[in-house]
């Protein structure tokens, strides 16, 4: 908990906003001749505006490069990430994060060190599963091996757990709680619930199991509104896309009002809830 709070100033009701950045080249919806600055453009204009309505952190994510490679992309969109995270940095003064889709967990550590980003969201850490790209193993074991090599141990690795966009068959003998507790045992520095999509509320017995079974922060990785804030304030952090974004829908740009209407009652909640 102590690197959390290292990171953060906090340990409690963290709220994350995504910034879902702009398809990259090499990607089926990039548009070809869309200069890097436009996509870098967007990106730090919706950083501010974070920044502006309160929220504690960001993190970019490289959710329009669909359809996804297993664990794998190609060196542009590493090299655009690593710019568009960097510039995003710099404008909003905030501890940045990212995740690049889906599972290169590696290249996400890769552009933390070279941009000087303070966490990663990684998926696949313990358990194998099904997703949408297909069979993915668990990493732990290459990952914290990698992060240690490139000297970035400072790097929060934060993973999820039963993630979303998945199915977890192969794994039904093994509960939400136990799966914290393997990715305890693996060193992940925080682990993240969710629920079965994005956008989608996370399953708040299984939030409560969760919190039982691990002594690692833990975090909602989707679905959290201001009609539901109540029933996790009590994580340590909050990542929140989809609902900040005009309409509901995370292929929108953010909405301002609705980020500041969500922190004003974030901050209200934080001082009624016992510290943790």
């Amino acid at each position: 908990m102590e690197r959390f709070q290292k990171v953060f100033g906090r340990t409690q009701g963290v709220v994350i906003g995504m910034h879902h950045v702009g398809a990259l080249p090499g990607t089926p919806k990039y548009h070809n001749g869309t200069p890097l600055r436009t996509i870098v453009d967007a990106a730090v204009k919706e950083a501010v505006i974070y920044a502006k309505a309160g929220v504690d952190s960001i993190m970019c994510e490289n959710m329009h490069d669909v359809p996804y490679l297993n664990r794998h992309c190609g060196p542009e969109v590493i090299s655009a990430m690593t710019i568009v995270c960097h510039e995003v940095r710099r404008a909003c003064g905030l501890p940045v994060g990212i995740q690049i889709l889906a599972g290169n967990n590696e290249a996400a550590v890769a552009v933390c060190k070279a941009a000087d980003l303070q966490y990663a969201r990684c998926e696949g850490f313990v358990f194998g599963h099904m997703a949408d790209e297909g069979l993915m193993n668990s990493d732990a074991g290459t990952l914290l091996r990698y992060r240690k090599s490139i000297d970035a141990d400072h790097v929060l690795v934060l993973t999820d757990i039963k993630k979303k966009h998945s199915a977890h068959a192969i794994t039904a003998d093994v509960n939400i709680g136990d799966t914290a507790h393997a990715a305890e045992f693996f060193l992940s520095d925080g682990v993240i619930v969710t629920g079965v999509a994005t956008g989608a509320a996370a399953d708040v017995n299984e939030f409560k199991n969760v919190k039982s079974h691990t002594k690692l922060p833990v975090l909602i990785g989707s679905g959290v509104t201001s009609a539901n804030l109540k029933d996790y304030i009590s994580a340590n952090g909050l990542i929140v896309g989809s609902y900040f974004k005009k309409g509901g829908s995370w292929e929108e740009p953010v909405d301002y009002d609705t980020v500041k209407n969500f922190m004003d009652q974030v901050k209200a909640l934080r001082s009624a809830t016992p510290k943790l």
